[in-house]
Parts: C-alpha cells; structure tokens; sequence
C-alpha cells in the first residue's frame, strides 16, 4: 500500500511537470459581459518588450546580437527566473491571472463543464485549477492562451528559424503535443484554440525581426511587412568625441488585435476529447449549464478564420469550424 502511495506521488509530480498549459471554460461565462481586456494586456506587453530591448542593449558592444534579444526579450516577456522553459507559458498565464483578476472570469474545476472528467481521464486536469477567461474585443478566451502565444509560439519559430524545419512541420509538431502532454494524455482535451495561439505566436516571433515573409496573405499581411524590432545607428556622444554604434530600436508597436480572432475562442474553435465517454460527460454538463450552446456558437467568426488563415486553416480549426458554410 505504501509503494502504491509512492508510485501515484511519482506519477503525479511527473504528469504535473509534462502537462504546461491550464485549461478554460468557456460555455459557463458565455453570456457574462466582461470588460475589454485588450488595452491592458497590450500596456503589459508593450512594457516586457520595452525592457526586453533595453535589456538587449545592455549586454551588448556596440553591435545588434540576435540571440542576445531573443533571450532578454524571453525573459522579460515572461517575468519567470524560477520555471524551466517548458512551464514559462503556465507562468505567464498565473501572472496574468493576478493582473487581470478585476475584468476575468475565475471558476473552479469542481464548478465547471469539466468537472466529471476523473483522474484517470483527465489526470492533469485535475492537479491544476482552470485558467481564467477574458473578453478581447468581444472573444471569450482564455488566459492560458497568452501562454501558448509566447511560450509554443517561440518553440515553432525556434523549430523553422534554426532547426530549419519547414512551418507546416512546426505545425504537425504542435499537433503532436496537444494530443499528447499539452491535451489528451494528461487533460483528456484537444485544444484548436490552443493550436491558433501557438501559430499565431510565431507569427509575433516572426515579426520581431522579420525573419521571413508573413504566411498569410490579404490586406492583414501589409502590418506585417514592417518588423516590430530593428537594428538602428545610435550616436553616443561624450565631451571628447561622438562614437557611432549599433542598438535595437522599438519601430512598430505590439497590438494583440493584430493576431486576436473568435478561432482563440472555445466556443467556436470547438474542442475534440480524448474518447466517447469524455465527451459524453462533458455534453451533458454543458446542457446543464447552457441548453441553447451550440459549437460553434458564432459561425461568422468560423468563416472569418477560413479566410484569414487559408490553408492552414485545417491545421488550426475543429472540423465543426472548418466545415462552417455560408447560409
């Protein structure tokens, strides 16, 4: 009895250090009115890449080194000395929950669609509490989402900008990991929403320097010909002489609106789960809670992402959102 105490403590600290995203509600709240919650997340990321930039500058002599501001701008995007790489986004979202506690919507497991989902099914889920959920421009998404934007964001630039694979396979990667140790093995959920974060982060990371042209295409690609950073001529005068060296310059400025669409919304973006009796459970709560919730519940914003995202919209959408038609 004492070895199988110690087996499931084993086990548990295991499964809570490879699970690194939280997971969120969204029919609960759905007829809740939140405030806007853009204004302040785009004050708090302008700010971290501000001082990721002065950070960058710091360490450098006089040159524009690209590691160094990837790496500062990490952590300063991130404000985490503590986690390990693989848990930054999970931190972020804790920050931003704290940061954002007046206009989110919190509620606990035991409260939520989710709540029959047992250990065995959905073992992560279970550890930790649900992110929580913010209005952005009138989606309802979840703050773990920021988490994916950034943290699996990077890891897919870090796959196509120097593991040189292609973005498509960065794409089949993030997949993989949400049928694995970002969903169905340690949650019993498959997040879309999360996999349109992750693209959508690199898409931001890509930015940052304009690595390489926008993959989508559309008017939204014309933002995105200009890079957020660039490498600038700066005079450092003394009262000898003027040195002329090189530093980082913030030229165009963060919007999350740039990247934000209804695809980061559960309730559109519906989610898939690991087998029948999972979803099972979970439909039933969700008639409890909301009997009138269809997924997806806006379909314009399902035909919106269609067009937006293009091809790889069957990379990024639950096949109820990519098979939206127009009536």
């Amino acid at each position: 009895m004492k070895n199988t105490a110690i087996l499931f403590i084993l086990i548990s600290i295991s499964c809570l250090q490879a699970s690194f995203s939280a997971e969120i509600d969204s029919v609960t709240p759905r007829n809740l009115k939140l405030e806007n919650s853009l204004a302040l997340l785009n004050t708090i990321f302008k700010e971290r890449i501000q001082e990721g930039i002065q950070k960058a500058n710091a360490k450098q002599d006089g040159f524009c080194d690209e590691e160094v501001l990837y790496t500062e701008l990490r952590k300063a995007i991130f404000q985490s000395f503590t986690a390990s790489w693989g848990l930054k986004g999970y931190d972020l979202d804790k920050q931003l929950r704290s940061l954002l506690a007046r206009q989110s919507y919190s509620l606990s497991l035991n409260d939520s669609i989710y709540r029959d989902i047992d250990y065995l099914e959905g073992f992560s889920l279970n550890i930790k509490e649900l992110s929580d959920v913010v209005n952005i421009n009138g989606h309802l998404i979840g703050l773990d989402k920021m988490g994916h934007f950034f943290d699996q964001g990077w890891q897919y630039f870090e796959l196509s900008h120097y593991k040189k694979h292609t973005l498509d396979q960065a794409l089949e990667w993030g997949r993989e990991q949400e049928t694995g140790k970002f969903g169905y093995t340690t949650t019993g959920i498959f997040s879309f929403s999360d996999l349109v974060a992750n693209f959508n982060g690199w898409r931001f990371w890509n930015k940052v320097l304009l690595s390489e042209k926008d993959p989508l295409k559309g008017i939204i690609a014309n933002f995105f010909n200009k890079s957020y950073i660039s490498c600038e001529n700066q005079i450092i005068a003394s009262i000898k002489n003027k040195k002329i060296v090189k530093a980082w310059e913030y030229n165009s400025r963060f919007d999350l609106s740039d990247y934000i669409d209804g695809a980061w919304d559960e309730g559109n973006n519906c989610n898939s789960y690991h087998d029948p009796i999972i979803e099972e459970k979970v439909t039933l709560r969700i008639k409890n809670v909301n009997p009138d919730f269809i997924c997806p519940c806006k379909p314009e914003c399902c035909l919106a992402a269609q067009e937006k995202y293009g091809d790889y919209a069957k990379h990024l959408l639950h096949p109820y959102c990519l098979n939206v038609t127009e009536e």
